[in-house]
């Protein structure tokens, strides 16, 4: 039988060193809920589900960036519960488990109890199975750590004999500076014969429990092999919408049906792209890949369109406009940085899902016009300052350039011009709230480049990344300013994109860090990362999307340039391109990694220099050794950080890529050999409708070199297109082989600032 795009979807991929925001099942696509099971629960690193751990201890509603809230246990008896988790975990089996998109299902050995979720975008539903007769005990636990943040005030009603009622509130992070409070409802399907709860190491009676360490347990008569039904709603707003919530969302108490929703809602959303003749493997990465790519970025409105700004000194409820049906016209999410998604997001969601990024761009110029900038990373109505630049630039301006209208792009040029300049995002290193001091944008203005050996006043104060960073941010805006007619910003931008070039080192072939008095940063070790980003020399030399060919003009040549990236690439395939973030294992040197964002360009890097066969050769050695792995352990060898590489994995697998990010006007496609005999992908009305399909002959897990193509019927002889060749749809197809044809695609590289 043929399996559905869900069905091929396998979430425990990579799961055995997880990460808070990393694993979810119960969930929809971008939900406000984020239902699964927690076998670990410290720290924002190394919990969640983790594959190998032996027990879990709840099953909570927000696995988001920087935030977490709302568990539930159920327990088999008389529990007295407390805030020690430890009391109340159980072992589990992966034997009888069932883990898919949408649906979790797990048995709780030590205490008698088959535990089901599933969920809608903001109603967690729960099922939960007694083995014995008699008293039958579900905890909420509202108190302690959870993932990245500690809960420094909770409080839980019981408002009937069937619900109750309370909200939790997330204490300032690091990262996250001001608290956050989350509110739910709780609904059971039938009426509760007991309720208390603690607070701390007291035992609280009545209808109310509040403050630190608050908790509470729901008392209930089952019947061997009885059920009972839960429902939790949230809110970041009030009760009042979280009740809201579930009403509209899930009136009804059938699990089945919300399942089967569930299901098809994703087999829906994952089937925008369809696939075929490839081993399964492919198809279960793949499918993966593109459910991680719809995964991380999580709702924050409510269904009326309320949503909490955290922006300003108080708290605000403030309302997204309505449409003449009135239902909102967009939505908000929580959000893990853009850093680095003018290689992943940028390409795949114009394709995939156009209007959630049309979305997102409104809910960013929300941020810039309650809190005066437009932020990189919301988490619940907070900026956080997360990594380094104006990362939300690339991906404004490609929205706009693949025609996903929706939002005002005057108001944008504004928010992200603001950016740019002192005050603005590259005034701002990591996690820099208070200060503008960390980005080093007035040396970047006045002398070309942000200076290294600078005070460490917050995170990645790190000028040589910063540089790149800004100068490929103001060629985007360069573009953005041009498209609206605005020559004189235009041509301010386009000269600060040149910038990249005074870190050039000649003598050592190499971006290198400078000090403010213009001094080389001495001594250098390219495999440092002394002046860089979670990145090093050998990785970041190759980080100037937009201006590669006026890199190899720094080497010399594009034969010097390309034989240098290729020795990266010799090197890197050792370690399979990646240095695994992961604690407990060591960090190798290696040139090219694979497993972070700042290198997830550089095999697409020969393509402009006019060795399209490499490209070819080291995007499908990526493919199969970063991004290839379908088991616990191995999947994509680093940071998948909210979907950055979920949805570099799909974009190798269909052998599409934007080096610019989507942010050139009529952005550029480039090509590499699909994984896949066959990909159609339907495209939303945004991009013309229609189909555009991907045709390779010849396609086997050895042929990865592009023989011959042609494109809507006629020869194609470059390695890339445009994305107007791609709306409305059409057909690219391509012969492919196991040797290189190096006389293809090489005779007119892809677009760039400068030309070889």
């Amino acid at each position: 039988m043929t399996k559905t795009p869900a069905q091929w979807v396998n979430p425990q991929i990579d799961s055995a060193s997880s990460r808070w925001i990393f694993f979810s099942s119960a969930c929809r696509p971008f939900g406000m809920v984020n239902l699964s099971p927690d076998t670990d629960i410290a720290g924002a690193w190394g919990s969640s589900y983790l594959y190998y751990s032996p027990t879990i201890c709840g099953f909570s509603h927000v696995h988001a960036w920087q935030l977490s809230a709302v568990s539930v246990m159920p327990v088999g008896g008389d529990h007295p519960g407390g805030p020690n988790v430890d009391a109340y975990r159980s072992r589990f089996t992966h034997g009888d488990e069932v883990c898919e998109p949408g649906y979790h299902a797990v048995s709780l050995l030590d205490h008698g109890v088959r535990a089901e979720v599933t969920s809608t975008a903001r109603v967690g539903v729960h099922r939960y199975t007694f083995a014995q007769a008699g008293t039958a005990t579900i905890l909420l636990n509202l108190g302690g750590e959870l993932g990245p943040s500690r809960m420094q005030d909770a409080c839980v009603e019981r408002v009937g004999d069937r619900e109750l009622a309370g909200y939790v509130v997330n204490a300032p992070t690091r990262r996250r500076p001001k608290e956050c409070a989350i509110y739910f409802v709780a609904q059971f399907d039938q009426p509760l014969t007991g309720f208390d709860g603690w607070q701390g190491a007291n035992r609280v009676a009545g209808d109310t429990v509040q403050g630190e360490e608050a908790g509470c347990r729901a008392l209930f008569q089952v019947p061997a092999g009885g059920h009972v039904q839960v429902k939790v709603a949230i809110s970041y707003c009030s009760v009042a919408n979280a009740r809201q919530n579930l009403a509209e969302e899930c009136d009804h108490w059938d699990f089945d049906r919300v399942r089967a929703e569930s299901r098809a809602e994703w087999d829906e959303a994952l089937g925008r792209i369809e696939v075929e003749g490839a081993e399964d493997r492919y198809f279960v990465k793949f499918y993966t890949d593109l459910w991680h790519s719809l995964l991380g970025r999580r709702l924050v409105s409510d269904r009326n369109g309320q949503y909490m700004d955290r922006t300003g000194p108080e708290p605000v409820v403030r309302q997204i406009p309505l449409d003449e049906t009135g239902k909102p016209r967009y939505h908000h999410f929580n959000s893990d940085a853009f850093w680095g998604a003018q290689w992943t997001l940028n390409t795949l969601w114009p394709l995939l899902c156009p209007d959630h990024m049309g979305d997102m761009v409104n809910c960013l110029l929300d941020y810039y016009r309650n809190g005066g900038l437009v932020p990189r990373g919301p988490a619940g109505g907070n900026y956080t300052f997360v990594m380094t630049g104006a990362s939300s630039t690339p991906f404004v301006v490609a929205a706009y350039m693949h025609g996903i209208g929706g939002f005002d792009p005057e108001l944008a040029y504004e928010g992200l011009r603001k950016n740019h300049f002192p005050g603005g995002l590259m005034s701002k290193a990591g996690y820099e709230h208070d200060t503008c001091i960390g980005g080093g944008i007035e040396h970047y203005m006045e002398h070309g480049f942000a200076p290294d050996g600078r005070k460490q006043i917050a995170f990645h104060v790190k000028g040589a990344a910063q540089t790149l960073e800004y100068s490929f941010q103001d060629w985007c805006l360069a573009q953005f300013a041009k498209a609206l007619g605005k020559e004189d910003d235009y041509a301010l931008f386009m000269q600060r994109a040149t910038n990249y070039r005074n870190l050039f080192d000649a003598e050592t072939g190499f971006i290198r860090p400078r000090l403010a008095d213009g001094s080389w940063l001495t001594p250098f070790d390219p495999f440092s990362e002394d002046g860089f980003v979670e990145a090093n020399s050998w990785q970041d030399t190759w980080w100037v999307p937009h201006d590669l060919p006026g890199l190899a003009h720094l080497f010399g040549s594009a034969d010097a340039a390309a034989a240098k990236l290729n020795q990266a690439f010799e090197q890197a395939s050792a370690y399979d391109f990646s240095s695994d973030k992961r604690p407990e294992k060591p960090k190798p040197h290696v040139a090219i990694n694979y497993g972070n964002q700042p290198s997830t360009e550089t095999a697409h890097v020969f393509n402009y220099f006019g060795k399209p066969w490499l490209s070819q050769k080291w995007a499908r050695a990526v493919k199969e050794q970063a991004q290839g792995g379908i088991t616990p352990d191995w999947g994509y060898r680093g940071d998948e950080d909210q979907g950055l590489m979920g949805s570099l994995g799909a974009l190798l697998a269909i052998g599409l890529f934007q080096m610019k990010g989507g942010a050139d006007a009529d952005p550029v496609y480039e090509i590499t050999a699909p994984v896949f005999a066959r990909v159609t992908i339907h495209l939303g009305a945004s991009q013309g409708g229609g189909e555009f399909v991907i045709e390779a002959a010849n396609q086997a897990p050895g042929n990865c070199y592009i023989q011959s193509a042609e494109l809507n019927g006629q020869p194609l002889g470059r390695c890339w297109f445009r994305h107007s060749d791609l709306v409305g749809g059409g057909k690219l197809r391509l012969v492919l082989g196991p040797e290189p044809n190096c006389a293809w695609g090489n005779q007119e590289p892809p677009p760039a600032m400068s030309q070889l």
